[in-house]
């Protein structure tokens, strides 16, 4: 009798256990944010300009293709741009393929050449300053190769933010990765794992090549400070993503999202 009630208890266990991940499974798994048609669920922020205006239509859809084209700008004078999706996100995982293609827009900046990125943890686009050059958020950098230098991707950039590494504050505003130069106009595959405040990881065609922990805002930061003086909490742990044009052409696909269990 004994034996019986072990052998049922463990299969009672075991069908428990497997009732979990089949239904962890299916609340975790990959859905596409961009339809390959129109920036329906987007919204463009652009310096200068109010929240929803595509100024000079820097953001469009062409070929299955969300594309960062500045070929309607005269002088680049500083019209960064940032493309947020409608919804706040804490736990998920994000990926696209991207590429930088042609040339860097007139009067762009020299650090800004096939440089681009998708913040994490960031602002609503309306909180920002009609001339806030970027939201206040967690930078995923890509840079694409020049040909020659080693340009690694998929760093870490902290506009308004601090985060830590290994148990340390980090106020360098950028880090690089471990990741290959990617020259030329090649697509490239970014995931990123953001688990709330806890951790963010960087990877690249499926290889890790930055993590960080406990992404936060910068109390020297004006734009940061803002944000806390109107009871923002320190330690970020949500926000919103968006797609950064900073003066190169460049060209996201592919876009999905996995929203993850706490």
């Amino acid at each position: 009798m004994q034996k019986t009630l072990i052998h049922m208890t463990i299969i009672l266990f075991i069908f428990s256990m497997v009732t979990a991940l089949s239904s962890f499974k299916e609340d975790e798994e990959w859905i596409s944010i961009f339809d390959g048609k129109t920036l329906d669920g987007w919204t463009p922020k652009i310096k200068r300009h109010k929240s929803g205006e595509n100024f000079n239509n820097l953001f469009r859809v062409e070929d299955g293709v969300i594309k960062v084209s500045f070929d309607k700008f005269g002088d680049f004078d500083e019209d960064f741009g940032h493309l947020f999706y409608k919804e706040e996100l804490s736990h998920y995982r994000i990926r696209f393929d991207y590429r930088f293609t042609g040339e860097q827009a007139k009067g762009g900046p020299g650090w800004a050449i096939r440089n681009s990125g998708i913040m994490l943890h960031g602002q609503h686009p309306a909180t920002m300053g009609l001339d806030q050059k970027f939201p206040v958020s967690h930078e995923t950098q890509l840079l694409g190769g020049n040909g020659k230098d080693l340009r690694p991707t998929a760093n870490v950039c902290s506009p308004g933010t601090h985060y830590e590494k290994d148990g340390e504050l980090i106020t360098t505003h950028c880090i690089n990765s471990t990741s290959k130069t990617y020259h030329g106009d090649q697509w490239v595959r970014l995931e990123v794992e953001v688990r709330g405040n806890d951790v963010i990881r960087h990877y690249i065609n499926d290889e890790l090549v930055f993590e960080v922990q406990h992404p936060q805002l910068d109390p020297e930061d004006p734009d940061a400070k803002a944000l806390l003086d109107k009871g923002f909490p320190l330690q970020l742990s949500k926000g919103y993503i968006s797609l950064q044009a900073e003066s190169h052409p460049v060209e996201f696909k592919n876009i999905e999202l996995m929203k993850l269990k706490h």
